[in-house]
């Protein structure tokens, strides 16, 4: 729950993007994509590199901009150097106006005050002209001439206009302005003495009130035009607008406040915080006061002012900026499920970007909403801040010299971890950050293949980056190729290298490098013996179509390889989980993974649905009574997934459960007199099917259901513990004591005849 403010526009432009030619030899697999580069993602405009900027000591409610210079007006009383800079403070009351290009204030200097209690300025916006600057908020002069929380200035002249001083009687909280009107939204009932219930139109150049007319029960906290000018979009808090029932949402004439469009879609306690247009549609930046209350944006079409999508991540959203094909999110995202994004993982995002559009087919409506499009890679770092905490308020966009800089403003008071307070920017040039360092690993699958694997690296700025994969020391790489990921997804990249000879050790090493050619460290070498006869356990499970394959042979932490054929599904481990472990359960070299029973675990860093057809197969070894989750899927990454299901577990008596959660839970279970807590690895495997569940243990069926059904969510695989409150037989602990190996899951029910052959061939491997 979130503090109204309001801005103003920035420029708004396209960005270009360039083309990166690959090179390499050998089978990519996994996440190869068609090769586009530049020094950013495309449609991301800027960097995540912050640049030196004068700061605040308070928040910043407003941004606009023209001819390369930034005003920003909010809850301050002085401007400083950026952190570690030389120079000395300024008085700056409520007001700055800086230069775009340098984040230096220039000679511009205005004083917002108030007789009493706080002055603020909330909004900013330009005459279309370039000539006049329009201040709304809570003040009652400016440089000691008195206004009435709106006022005029002369850009030129960096001077309060005085024959401009329309009354409103309350505060002001946003602005958009015509050739000749200026409309204004915030918490007033009467302007100028006349009746005004916070929304109005004064004339932009002697400020005497239009008869525009559109009186709303609550307040206004966002206005803006059409791009045709010819409608005015309210948003806020109202439910009512000239006593039709609109919430939050509202489309008027621009000349009468004639209602054209109401809107009654919201939640009764979500606000539109902000409005912003493009030539396609505009869009609606949400507040939600209340747990999972609508958070998010919503796209709507200029043409009959229809809903086009709706992005439903909570973290009430402030400011929304379209610009170049991409959505500039200000908000403090924290679970974006619904989206098919990150759970609520205990993380804020506070700026993201998204495209304005969906590429190629609309995706199919979910409860009723077409979802917004996916994020881009684009998150810079800041903090929650001052106040209410809810990091950046505000964006523009300015240009000088041939550079666009994207203008931050808010309550933050770090940027990418330094100190920097209430303002920042990033160049649409000069990316610097190098992305982060690949985890890789290698394996010997056949006598001729070594697989390469990594975890695919995080740039801030870039989605798409171009890894080069270096043998035995070299210096040219063997194999280059791109792969996709993103902050919050980084799934496993592979290679499959077949110029390889049977029975000699290879090397590995991966370099990530994003599209302005910044280049991260070399990760780890990885080692690996070319097997001479292909390893019977692991080929057959790769040959019968295990999706993930889990081998447990890392040695480092905290990722966990892939090992099957799509090679695109890594684990993250979680708690320190010992590594390997020996003996393992398949004969020869493979280690297992050692779990202590208290906050350790594996994810999949992929999060997926599950289809109605799928096999979960693992080995274990324990003598807890304790019992624990071996494999289950949830929707959280770590612990306390809010919804669980496809659950493999053993209870304190060592029976091993299978239960699946088709709107209640049904589970089966080995016999009662069968404990597996006896300190001896066990092969176990659970389906479902068309037919039904199955449960084997050791290559023998021990139970079957006729159920088909389980929970339709996205979520995570998660090994060695997870949620597993309300399920029969409930062990004491969710987390699993004891050595786990061999985790597959594959996209069918294995038969009867393929888990048999899956048990014997762990003792010839």
């Amino acid at each position: 729950m979130s503090e109204r403010r309001r801005r103003g526009r920035g420029t708004r432009g396209l960005t270009a993007a360039l083309v990166l030619a690959l090179a390499g030899a050998g089978a990519g697999i996994g996440l190869v994509v068609t090769p586009r580069a530049s020094a950013v993602t495309p449609p991301v405009s800027f960097t995540a590199d912050s640049l030196p900027t004068w700061q605040t000591n308070g928040i910043v409610w407003a941004l606009t901009q023209v001819n390369g210079t930034v005003f920003a007006g909010g809850t301050f009383s002085e401007l400083r150097p950026p952190a570690g800079a030389a120079g000395t403070p300024r008085a700056a009351v409520n007001f700055a106006a800086l230069n775009a290009a340098t984040g230096a204030p220039t000679s511009c200097r205005l004083s917002f005050t108030a007789t009493s209690g706080t002055a603020t300025v909330r909004s900013l916006v330009v005459s279309r002209d370039k000539k006049t600057l329009y201040a709304g908020g809570r003040f009652g002069a400016v440089n000691g001439v008195k206004v009435s929380n709106v006022a005029a200035i002369d850009i030129a002249g960096c001077a309060p206009k005085s024959a401009f001083h329309p009354s409103f009687s309350a505060t002001v909280r946003a602005l958009a302005v015509s050739d000749t009107t200026l409309y204004a939204a915030g918490d007033f009932s009467t302007v100028q003495g006349q009746t005004r219930r916070k929304f109005a139109a004064v004339n932009a150049s002697t400020g005497a009130l239009r008869a525009f007319t559109a009186n709303a029960d609550e307040s206004g906290r966002a206005v803006e035009l059409t791009p045709d000018g010819r409608n005015v979009l309210l948003g806020g808090d109202f439910f009512t607008v000239n006593n039709s029932s609109s919430h939050a949402l509202a489309v008027v004439d621009a000349v009468s406040g004639t209602v054209r469009k109401t809107y009654n879609s919201f939640h009764r306690l979500s606000v539109v915080m902000d409005i912003a247009t493009d030539a396609t549609g505009f869009y609606t930046g949400n507040q939600g006061n209340g747990g999972g209350v609508f958070d998010g944006r919503a796209a709507f079409d200029l043409d009959g002012f229809g809903e086009r999508w709706r992005d439903r991540c909570l973290g009430a959203t402030q400011n929304v900026l379209p610009y170049g094909g991409a959505l500039y999110i200000a908000s403090h995202a924290h679970n974006c499920a619904t989206e098919g994004e990150f759970p609520d993982d205990g993380k804020r995002r506070y700026l993201m970007a998204q495209p304005t559009a969906h590429k190629g087919a609309e995706p199919a409506p979910v409860d009723g909403f077409v979802p917004g499009p996916r994020k881009l890679g684009w998150f810079p770092a800041v903090n929650g801040g001052i106040g209410e905490g809810v990091g950046p308020r505000v964006m523009t966009v300015a240009a000088k010299d041939g550079t666009a800089y994207l203008w931050v403003g808010g309550e933050f008071t770090t940027v990418n971890t330094k100190p920097q307070q209430g303002l920042t920017r990033y160049a649409s040039t000069g990316d610097v950050g190098n992305p982060t360092t690949p985890v890789a690993s290698a394996a010997g699958v056949a006598p001729g293949e070594v697989q390469v694997r990594w975890r695919t690296s995080f740039d801030a700025d870039d989605s798409r980056l171009t890894y080069r994969i270096y043998r035995n020391g070299g210096s040219t790489p063997v194999h280059t190729m791109t792969a996709d990921s993103l902050e919050f997804e980084r799934r496993q990249a592979s290679w499959t290298d077949t110029a390889v000879t049977a029975g000699t050790t290879y090397t590995y090493r991966v370099t990530a490098t994003d599209g302005a050619g910044n280049t991260s460290a070399k990760s780890a070498t990885a080692s690996v013996t070319v097997p001479v006869t292909a390893p019977s356990y692991p080929d057959r499970v790769r040959a019968d179509g295990a999706e993930l394959y889990w081998r447990y042979d890392d040695t480092v932490s905290p990722y966990v390889a892939d090992s099957s054929r799509a090679g695109n599904t890594g684990g993250l481990q979680v708690g320190g989980p010992a590594l390997r472990q020996a003996p393992g359960a398949v004969n020869g070299t493979s280690t297992a993974i050692g779990f202590n029973g208290s906050g350790q675990q594996v994810y999949s860093d992929h999060r997926q649905t599950v289809g109605s057809a799928y096999s979960l197969e693992t080995w274990f070894r324990t003598g807890s009574t304790r019992g624990g989750k071996l494999i289950g899927f949830g929707s959280h990454t770590t612990w306390n997934s809010s919804q669980y299901d496809k659950q493999l577990y053993l209870t304190d008596g060592g029976r091993v459960v299978f239960g699946v959660y088709p709107g209640s839970v049904q589970v089966i279970a080995s016999p009662w007199q069968e404990a597996y807590n006896d300190n001896q690895w066990h092969h176990v495997v659970a389906t479902q099917g068309p037919s039904g569940t199955a449960l084997y243990v050791d290559g023998k069926l021990k139970a079957t259901s006729g159920v088909t059904g389980h929970g339709e969510f996205t979520g995570y695989w998660h090994v060695g513990g997870d949620n597993l409150a309300g399920w029969p037989a409930r062990p004491s602990s969710d987390a699993f004591t004891g050595q786990i190996d061999e985790t597959a899951v594959y996209p069918k029910a294995l038969t009867a005849a393929q888990v048999w052959n899956h048990y014997g061939l762990a003792s010839v491997s």
